[in-house]
């Protein structure tokens, strides 16, 4: 099968044919129809993130259909159009026993650990990190397996400080943003949403998926974000950046008992002090999504709710697409359709 190659930081990524792997009695083998490139990949191209193996096939966004299943499988069949949970928990530590994965304390990643979906077939080691499509277009639902889930348990997050009329600022309108604006607007449809991006095209996009307010970050982002609210602040800001820049921003936005979530993993310090924030002010990460949380994401789309804003790009364009996604080029996400 053929399938992308990372063979370590500086080198281009290659394509090369590999072995069909074997299915072992509770795994399954789906045929790639469609998977995601994540800013989450740049940080295992240039170093910043380590991976188990070298060469390694990336790409932890993925869907497409069941080819060949283990003897003990039951609850997916040939043929089946599948996502795949990305957050392969141990099954045996407290959070995976709690149902959130995304929390094991021993996790296997797709991508990172093993490999991942930048290939014609991915071999998932266990039936239960796959959730039935139900009609859904493998292609859409690719992204939605990390773009869209992550920022659902982000937005889950701050829904108590959303009641009608207060407002949610969303920091970094990329791939994940403009799902979170989505989403939002399907879970707290009275809030107030401010999008907030260095590009002026992506906030032009933010503003066509709903965002009330767009704030471009180069300017004073607190003070503009304190204007557009009568002074207050936003009751909730999540950062899907996580930079020293953007963290200040958030700092500078929220308001009085308000929450910030960290979803960005760019290596930011968030300054913390007694005064240095509002009063009473929360501060959370939020990481991935549970399967059950899929479960939820794959119903908004199926409804309409949400729609990612995908790009398809053949698995011979990746390294373009990588240098693309380094330049802050693309707008939604890269799907690889191989």
């Amino acid at each position: 099968m053929k399938a992308t190659r990372f063979n370590g930081v500086g080198k281009p990524l290659t394509i090369e044919e590999l072995p069909e792997p074997e299915v072992g009695p509770t795994g399954v083998l789906v045929r790639i129809s469609g998977a995601g490139v994540c800013h989450s990949d740049l940080h295992v191209i240039d170093g910043e993130v380590g991976t188990r193996q070298k060469p390694i096939t990336l790409g932890h966004e993925n869907a497409g259909i069941v080819e060949a299943v283990g003897s003990e499988v039951k609850d997916v069949a040939v043929g089946d159009g599948v996502a795949v949970f990305g957050a392969w928990g141990c099954g045996g530590c407290r959070f995976c026993e709690q149902g959130e994965e995304n929390l094991c304390q021993n996790p296997v990643y797709p991508g990172i650990m093993v490999d991942g979906g930048w290939a014609e077939k991915l071999y998932v080691p266990h039936s239960r990190n796959l959730v039935k499509l139900n009609g859904l277009d493998p292609v859409v639902a690719a992204p939605l397996t990390d773009a869209a889930l992550t920022p659902y348990r982000a937005v889950k997050k701050v829904l108590p400080k959303l009641a009608p009329g207060r407002t949610l600022a969303i920091i970094g309108v990329g791939g994940l943003g403009h799902m979170a604006l989505q989403i939002a607007q399907a879970l707290a449809p009275s809030a107030r949403l401010i999008a907030i991006d260095l590009s002026d095209e992506k906030l032009a996009m933010a503003k066509e998926l709903g965002a009330d307010v767009v704030i471009n970050a180069g300017g004073d982002v607190g003070a503009e974000v304190k204007a557009a609210t009568d002074g207050m602040g936003a009751d909730a800001v999540i950062d899907f950046v996580g930079a020293d820049a953007t963290l200040k921003s958030a700092a500078a936005s929220v308001a009085v008992a308000g929450k910030i979530v960290v979803v960005g993993i760019a290596g930011g310090t968030l300054p913390f002090t007694f005064w240095e924030i509002p009063l009473e002010v929360e501060v959370t990460t939020s990481i991935w999504g549970n399967r059950q949380e899929l479960k939820e994401v794959l119903e908004l789309a199926r409804l309409g709710h949400i729609t990612p804003h995908i790009e398809r790009q053949p698995l011979e364009a990746i390294n373009d697409v990588v240098a693309r996604l380094h330049a802050g080029e693309i707008k939604g996400r890269v799907v690889l359709t191989p």
